[in-house]
């Protein structure tokens, strides 16, 4: 698999085998992963590896505040606050595709509600990563991060496994925190899901598309 197979045929897994990943296929992917560039070579990644007991008490935590009601807040503002579009628009059918492709209907707002619970449990993949920075660094970084998560994503490919980066699970970051040791000085990123795909599984059987390069470049000569 080259570069340009591995962008195209990365995706957003969202059911998983019950099937546990060795740990040295999680360090090969960390190691390449840690190549990725950062400004000045900080490398300001923090990745902690959740699996088995502390996987499933942790999950149970974070999901049983979502489902109290406990409203969950970031680290830092992901999300604009107010949304326009294009943006809007496409975030609404990446929704509609995910419940249109498992055939959940607007009104069923209980198995929506499900689906999204999903989220923070890694949509019951064995592995459950968190990814943390120190609140001293700034934008930059930010940048770095996401380079550096690509980078995890692709390098998981290679391993055979697939991923899924979750926004969701940075939503508890006291709670995350406290229970993984992290200190209130870092930055909960957010997470990912990590296992090996279930294939069979209708919700892994869509693909959300993408803009033509055109539509969003212009040319100087």
């Amino acid at each position: 698999m080259n570069v340009r197979q591995a962008l195209e045929q990365r995706k957003s897994t969202r059911a998983f085998l019950d099937k546990e990943v060795e740990r040295d296929k999680i360090l090969a992917v960390l190691e390449t992963a840690k190549h990725s560039p950062s400004g000045v070579n900080t490398q300001p990644w923090q990745v902690a590896v959740v699996t088995g007991a502390m996987k499933m008490e942790l999950q149970s935590r974070i999901e049983t505040a979502f489902r109290n009601g406990e409203q969950g807040k970031m680290d830092f503002q992901y999300y604009p606050l107010k949304w326009s579009e294009p943006y809007k628009s496409r975030r609404i059918k990446c929704g509609l595709q995910l419940y249109s492709t498992l055939g959940i209907s607007r009104q069923e707002k209980d198995r929506r509600l499900e689906q999204w619970a999903a989220n923070y449990r890694s949509f019951d993949a064995p592995v459950m990563l968190f990814f943390f920075m120190d609140s001293r660094l700034e934008t930059g970084s930010y940048m770095d991060y996401g380079m550096f998560l690509q980078s995890l994503m692709l390098a998981a490919m290679e391993e055979g496994l697939a991923t899924c980066p979750q926004a969701a699970l940075g939503e508890y970051p006291r709670m995350v925190k406290e229970m993984l040791g992290y200190t209130e000085d870092t930055v909960l990123i957010g997470g990912m899901a990590l296992g090996y795909e279930d294939v069979e599984a209708l919700v892994n059987s869509y693909r959300t598309p993408r803009e033509s390069a055109l539509s969003f470049t212009r040319f100087f000569e």
